[in-house]
């Protein structure tokens, strides 16, 4: 059981990395952000990742993403894989991803799995190769090695390593490739996939043309910090090939966002509600779908209130999935999220107007954290 540095309330909802509790954050973040700031920075040495964006006066700015690097010569984005050699912006390019890929069989534990069609059958037969799930079919899943945040409980952090060891490129063409006869979807996810979005419109479209007149859905796991031009090509992508953009809308006040993850999501917000407006224009399959990870202490009915508001008043038909946490990274001394937990939340955002509302990863519900 941790205790408080500032109000020394005890609670075995309070990670001792953090050391401080979710309404302190709130109400004395000024005082709080110092010392956070120093936890993620000692959090990315090990990785060998710039303790923040670099910005180098004379250096080559990069736009993917809301970090808005200005890399020196020989230097390296936050981002870990977009980096400048000889004044040119190299990593991430279509020629050069930093990934792994794997087939996974429909129907998969995807963030969208209640309401896409390779988990329901959902825009059959335009989308969809049967009209319940798709037995028999797989989903062709890349794993980018590289993020845009700096998530404290990042479920993913093995994926930093890489940025030490390195890995051997897989270009856009040859990412295509492994798509087969009985692939009906792509899921880019990490990581993120903000920071090799170039390489991943790239393959998404080499794949399209490699398999028009079939099913091939285009879909997203993102924190939603690119930037808006490309998401405007990822929405293009995943709206005519019957597939998803599902945003990991991880907090609503900007201050518990910064603390988990070292970043506003100002951005994310703001790109949200852009696909917002183009989601009215085909509501089956759904083809946006927000989700949140119940962060015991921290991410509690209240955020996911004011998340579930925020998505209502765009939308109340966007699917929304609340996600169990379990313990990781540099949140390990934090219990599960307790079913009692991800009951209240399912209700505050039913309460909200949001009419379809799920609760994923059920088996890592527990019973520590009330």
């Amino acid at each position: 059981m941790a205790v408080c540095m500032f109000c020394e309330k005890r609670s075995n909802a309070i990670s001792s990395t953090l050391g401080v509790c979710y309404a302190c954050l709130r109400e004395r973040f000024d005082q709080v952000w110092p010392g956070l700031e120093k936890v993620h920075h000692r959090s990315r040495l090990p990785y060998g990742l710039p303790p923040a964006p670099p910005r180098e006066p004379g250096g080559i700015s990069c736009n993917q993403c809301v970090q808005g690097c200005i890399i020196p010569e020989g230097g390296v984005g936050y981002c870990g894989i977009r980096r400048v050699e000889k004044g040119v912006l190299r990593g991430g390019r279509p020629h050069e991803g930093g990934l792994s890929f794997y087939h996974d069989p429909l129907p998969t534990n995807c963030v969208a799995d209640f309401v896409c069609p390779g988990g329901t059958g959902s825009g059959y037969p335009r989308f969809a190769y049967s009209q319940g799930p798709e037995y028999g079919i797989k989903n062709l899943a890349v794993f980018y090695h590289a993020c845009s945040f700096n998530c404290l409980y990042c479920q993913n952090h093995h994926f930093k390593e890489y940025s030490i060891r390195g890995l051997r490129p897989v270009s856009a063409s040859q990412l295509a490739a492994q798509v087969d006869e009985s692939t009906s979807c792509i899921c880019y996810f990490g990581g993120d996939p903000t920071p090799q979005i170039l390489h991943a419109i790239k393959a998404s479209k080499l794949a399209l043309s490699n398999t028009r007149g079939r099913i091939l859905r285009i879909c997203w796991e993102t924190n939603g910090s690119v930037n808006p031009k490309y998401l405007k090509e990822m929405a293009q992508l995943s709206m005519g090939s019957g597939g998803c953009i599902k945003f990991d809308l991880k907090a609503w006040d900007q201050r518990i966002h910064t603390a988990l993850c070292g970043v506003t999501n100002s951005r994310t917000l703001d790109n949200f509600k852009m696909l917002a407006i183009e989601a009215k224009k085909r509501p089956e399959p759904p083809f946006l779908i927000a989700s949140t990870l119940l962060v015991p202490g921290l991410v509690d009915q209240e955020e996911v209130s004011m998340i579930a508001r925020f998505i209502a008043d765009l939308n109340p038909e966007i699917p929304y999935s609340l996600l169990g946490f379990y313990p990781h990274f540099h949140l390990k001394d934090l219990p599960t999220t307790s079913r009692t937990h991800a009951e209240r939340c399912r209700e505050a955002a039913l309460a909200a107007g949001l009419k379809r509302v799920n609760i994923g990863n059920q088996h890592l519900l527990g019973r520590a954290y009330q």
